[in-house]
């Protein structure tokens, strides 16, 4: 049996990879460790949290006893957990240096004196290249992050490689662009869209929306790193793009058109400091290892937004004011109006 430590499992990417891999790896055995902060929420497990491969572990990457304890036992230790919203890192970045950072430091120190570890996948982010205005970001590109939390994952990115090449650590980095699919908590665009449509309310959209992401759907994030457990190198970076180069005004628009919503929901914003107007990756160095993109964004969006339509048990209780939603919400897009819908204020 194979022992497979994922951190930050409870999160977004964390659980749609847990997930994965329960249902394509009957030989592994999976450990979540989250913290369960704001975005990491029990929910996310709760279709797998009985299955006999999975435990679950309530604790923090930071704490040097729990990471020893559960690093020494892995064969694999895939990395996700992290402070992850831009917009929060500049509001208060002292919780990304202390995860991201000093919570990855630990980890890599477990790693270094476990005896059977034969990975470690550290995630970072196309964000460490900071703003890109031609062609696609490489991975010898020079890093170039403008924002705390852009910052505080190139930084944990440059130490697991320091790790590996002096220690011997089996690190490899993966840097994705911006993911979207299922259980994505709603302050990112996409679900914030989504869910903002669905009960009439404003889409807002930084200045004038013509930013440039490129969007990857996570089953597609999973896969990537599947296949890099097999085949990738250690000591290795890849890039993990969507080719799905678009405007954030045309996701919004291809939203409003699934729900049949109005364009006049969409509400320009005031820019923020450190907002990057173009990322893109180039992923020919995964692509080279028989890696490609199964869901195109049109599709993508079409089960997305049906997704979050069938499980607003899900995200409501967030928007309504979960612990440590609602004054973030409120703080970003202002009083919330009523719903023609749902009577939400």
């Amino acid at each position: 049996m194979i022992e497979v430590l994922v951190t930050g499992g409870a999160g977004f990417m964390g659980s749609n990879f847990v997930r994965h891999v329960l249902r394509v790896h009957p030989d592994w055995r999976v450990t979540t460790l989250d913290k369960l902060t704001y975005a990491g929420r029990v929910k996310n497990l709760c279709d797998f949290i009985n299955n006999p491969r999975h435990f679950f572990v309530h604790g923090d990457i930071a704490d040097a006893k729990i990471a020893n304890w559960l690093v020494e036992r892995s064969h694999l230790v895939v990395h996700f957990a992290a402070e992850t919203f831009v917009d929060r890192s500049i509001a208060s970045s002292g919780d990304f240096i202390c995860t991201n950072i000093v919570g990855t430091y630990v980890l890599l120190e477990a790693a270094r004196r476990a005896p059977r570890l034969k990975r470690f996948i550290q995630i970072s982010t196309d964000e460490v290249y900071g703003s890109i205005p031609a062609r696609a970001s490489r991975e010898t590109d020079e890093l170039k992050p403008r924002s705390p939390y852009s910052a505080s994952k190139a930084a944990a990115d440059r130490l697991a490689y320091g790790y590996w090449t002096t220690y011997g650590v089996p690190v490899m980095i993966t840097r994705t662009s911006n993911n979207y699919g299922p259980y994505q908590w709603p302050e990112k665009l996409i679900p914030l869209c989504i869910t903002q449509a669905l009960d009439y309310l404003p889409v807002a959209l930084f200045g004038d929306g013509e930013n440039v992401r490129d969007w990857l759907h996570v089953s597609d994030h999973c896969y990537a790193l599947d296949m890099l457990v097999e085949r990738g190198e250690p000591g290795e970076i890849y890039n993990i793009g969507g080719g799905s180069e678009v405007r954030n005004i045309d996701v919004a628009y291809q939203i409003l058109a699934l729900l049949d919503r109005s364009a006049s929901l969409i509400k320009p914003s005031p820019g923020r400091q450190a907002y990057d107007p173009r990322s893109c990756l180039d992923s020919t160095k995964l692509r080279g290892l028989g890696w490609h993109p199964r869901v195109d964004l049109v599709r993508g969006l079409h089960e997305t937004v049906e997704w979050y339509r069938a499980n607003e048990a899900w995200w409501r209780p967030i928007k309504q004011g979960e612990p440590a939603s609602l004054s973030y919400f409120v703080a970003q897009y202002g009083k919330r109006r009523r719903s023609r819908t749902s009577g939400l204020t």
